[in-house]
């Protein structure tokens, strides 16, 4: 009985793998045939192709920053340099002396109200005097004796007295000077500055611009010539070379 049941169970089931195999080998049939067709295979490569190309558009449409960085920093950085080059233009033609009031040497003045009432204590110390003006132009610092810079104006009385501008222009630097005392210089363009020390109250700052005979500060003391008690020390510098103020002031 065994024997019989297990024999219909084996014919039940071999109908059914049989028609299981030969539907997998009609499906694999089909697969074959559908590849072998000429078109199939592009097609199916320009979908995945197509598909590629458009998760790459959709991740860079994403950062939309991305796409516009680059243009705008150039845009940016092209019109920088045009104003960098305008304003390398600017600044070659703007310098300090662009600003600065060009004045007329010839008109200078002494820097002191009443000449009269004072007296030059040192002169200047040029190459061109007698033998007897450039000794009593030469001064001892420290152990050391060098040429006058400068002329000094002293009150007879010890009194202190108002320091002018010699002439008109931009006040270029004020400064407390360990040995010198304050000092204010004071551009007149063409390289001519003019040098006050020895100063006490001073009135000015840097970058005014003064006129002539503007009251700048009143003399002082400094410690570079403390032996002349309150005095003026006035200098006239050209491109940084002090020369004689004298060659500047008509008598």
């Amino acid at each position: 009985m065994n024997d019989q049941n297990k024999s219909r169970q084996r014919q039940e089931e071999t109908p059914k793998n049989a028609l299981g195999g030969a539907s997998a080998a009609n499906s694999s049939s089909g697969l074959r045939k559908l590849f072998a067709k000429r078109y199939v295979s592009p097609a199916i490569f320009m979908a995945a192709a197509a598909i590629i190309v458009t998760l790459m558009w959709i991740y860079q449409g994403s950062d939309p920053a991305e796409e516009t960085t680059a243009p705008v920093g150039s845009e940016v950085t092209q019109e920088d340099e045009a104003n960098d080059v305008q304003g390398g233009v600017a600044n070659e033609g703007g310098g300090d002396e662009a600003v600065e009031v060009i004045a007329d040497a010839s008109k200078m003045t002494w820097p002191v109200g009443n000449l009269s009432e004072l007296q030059v204590e040192t002169k200047f110390y040029d190459m061109n005097a007698s033998e007897a003006d450039k000794e009593a132009a030469l001064i001892q610092v420290d152990n050391e004796i060098s040429p006058h810079t400068g002329i000094d104006f002293v009150d007879p009385n010890g009194e202190t007295f108002d320091v002018l501008a010699a002439l008109e222009g931009k006040v270029s630097h004020v400064e407390q000077h360990p040995t010198n005392g304050y000092i204010i210089e004071i551009s007149h363009g063409d390289g001519l500055v003019t040098v006050y020390q020895s100063l006490t109250n001073v009135q000015v700052e840097e970058g005014d611009e003064v006129g002539q005979g503007t009251v700048i500060a009143q003399a002082g003391r400094s410690d570079l010539e403390r032996d002349l008690g309150i005095h003026l020390h006035f200098e006239t510098r050209l491109n940084g070379e002090t020369v004689n103020p004298s060659n500047y002031i008509a008598e």
